[in-house]
């Protein structure tokens, strides 16, 4: 399994998804290859259609983006992470998934599915649609979209800062995190 972290905070909400996902996935005996894509270096697509035109399955660019093509290209499950950011996914994730169309269907890749957190709700619709298509063009099964709001969101930083600008309250309700993080476990579980 493939997990791409598109979150730039490796101790924030994002993350705690992630690896309450992996953690689950792992009771499974499930290997788990989580890549952190803040860490890399990886341009847009170009729109070049040099991959399939010229050299079908080969990007043009030579960035860290050769790296993912290699774990795509071996991962039967992938998961894409992220925070949302003005409505959207973050823009390095933004960009790994504009690449992947070099390569069409990475070769062995049967599932996809989507991990996502946010400080208020009602912001999903888009990036849900993104991910749908996304697993329809690689041909693969949607695995679905888990969310995680508010406060859900499983970091005290994180849900600090969320107090302060008035999108939680202050009352910490550790159960509905407790609830969250087991729906993530119990969705890499299940895989």
């Amino acid at each position: 399994m493939l997990v791409l972290n598109g979150s730039p905070h490796v101790n924030g909400n994002t993350m705690a998804m992630v690896n309450a996902f992996a953690d689950g996935a792992k009771e499974k005996n499930h290997d788990i290859q989580i890549v952190h894509v803040y860490r890399k270096k990886i341009s847009g697509c170009l729109g070049c259609e040099y991959c399939h035109n010229q050299n079908y399955g080969v990007c043009v660019q030579k960035d860290d983006m050769q790296e993912l093509y290699e774990a795509l290209n071996m991962a039967e499950v992938l998961i894409f992470a992220s925070p949302i950011y003005f409505q959207n996914i973050s823009g390095p994730l933004q960009s790994v998934i504009s690449r992947i169309y070099a390569l069409g269907k990475p070769s062995k890749l049967k599932k996809c599915g989507m991990l996502l957190s946010s400080r208020i709700d009602g912001i999903y619709a888009g990036i849900t649609e993104i991910h749908r298509t996304t697993a329809r063009i690689m041909g693969v099964e949607d695995i679905g979209v888990i969310t995680s709001v508010g406060d859900q969101n499983a970091v005290s930083e994180r849900r600090k800062e969320m107090i302060e600008s008035g999108f939680a309250s202050e009352k910490i309700n550790e159960d509905r995190i407790k609830e969250k993080l087991n729906e993530i476990r119990e969705f890499g579980r299940k895989l």
